[in-house]
């Protein structure tokens, strides 16, 4: 049996931060950062039997074209992500009750739907990247143990000894999507390739403001690198630890995102509210 500071639950038998019982979600999850985008993505939805939030986690469960889908809010961070899908996790494959472990544990799909910025000229604001490859500078997954089989470590060694990466610093580690999600994608015209899930928005993405950053040419290094074929993409701050702990826990990972901004152009756009609706649209329809 779990200790009770383990498996934290409320007074009404809900999961601690979500305040989600078992029966509130699908086995199809979109995960977004903004609160606010739930309620926007709702309307995409009929017939929504759950609404519930409680701090940045906001959750509401409906219906897409006869499927059952839950969108939910992580804020933003791989440590809110460390929250969002264990209590995910446990709603599924934990009896909240005793702490009992499911013997035949529930595999939940989880597509990130989010903002980014990109690293590359040839990486417009307004196109979606699909994330084949999320390299983690935030360090999370270190925390955890037996993560080594999900590891590309071979992308990771030749990206730290290509960005001369400091020993003061976590390191990169770098974590695969699902297969199966990806190829259920292939027909969509969605620039592939590799994400970097940064854990900050100033200094760990480049940017200074009255701070200077480790190293003022990461984001042009970062641009410039390749490794058979395969290139650094975008940048945005959760993925890493979704498709890390997704891999550990059985569950099916995915990120696709709206580039809403070009760090090599300096192009913005600020009502993106359009194009991160066309790509949910596209979302619900496959999954």
């Amino acid at each position: 049996m779990q200790k009770k500071t383990e498996l934290i639950t409320n007074s009404d038998g809900s999961i601690f931060h979500l305040k989600l019982l078992p029966g509130d979600i699908s086995d199809k999850i979109i995960i977004v950062g903004d609160p606010g985008r739930v309620d926007m993505l709702a309307s995409l939805l009929h017939d929504v039997r759950v609404r519930k939030e409680n701090r940045e986690f906001r959750t509401i469960t409906g219906i897409f074209d006869n499927d059952e889908i839950t969108i939910i809010s992580s804020g933003i961070g791989t440590d809110n992500i460390d929250i969002l899908i264990n209590e995910l996790d446990a709603l599924v494959n934990i009896d909240l009750k005793t702490g009992e472990v499911r013997k035949d544990p529930v595999s939940l799909t989880f597509i990130r739907l989010g903002t980014s910025g990109g690293l590359r000229n040839d990486i417009p604001t307004g196109s979606f990247v699909l994330t084949e490859t999320a390299v983690g500078f935030d360090g999370l997954l270190h925390f955890y143990e037996g993560y080594d089989w999900l590891l590309d470590t071979f992308l990771s060694d030749v990206l730290v000894n290509y960005l001369e990466w400091p020993d003061t610093l976590s390191y990169p580690y770098a974590v695969n999507a699902s297969k199966e999600l990806v190829e259920l994608f292939s027909n969509e015209n969605f620039i592939k390739g590799i994400t970097i899930s940064a854990p900050g928005f100033y200094a760990p993405q480049g940017r200074s403001l009255r701070l200077d950053t480790f190293d003022n040419e990461v984001n042009s290094k970062l641009a410039e690198f390749s490794i058979r074929g395969r290139i650094i993409c975008n940048y945005e701050m959760e993925s890493s630890a979704i498709y890390g702990l997704s891999g550990l826990l059985g569950h099916k990972a995915l990120t696709i995102c709206a580039v809403i901004g070009n760090r090599a152009t300096g192009e913005f756009i600020h009502d993106y509210k359009a194009i991160v609706n066309e790509l949910a649209l596209k979302i619900l329809r496959i999954i």
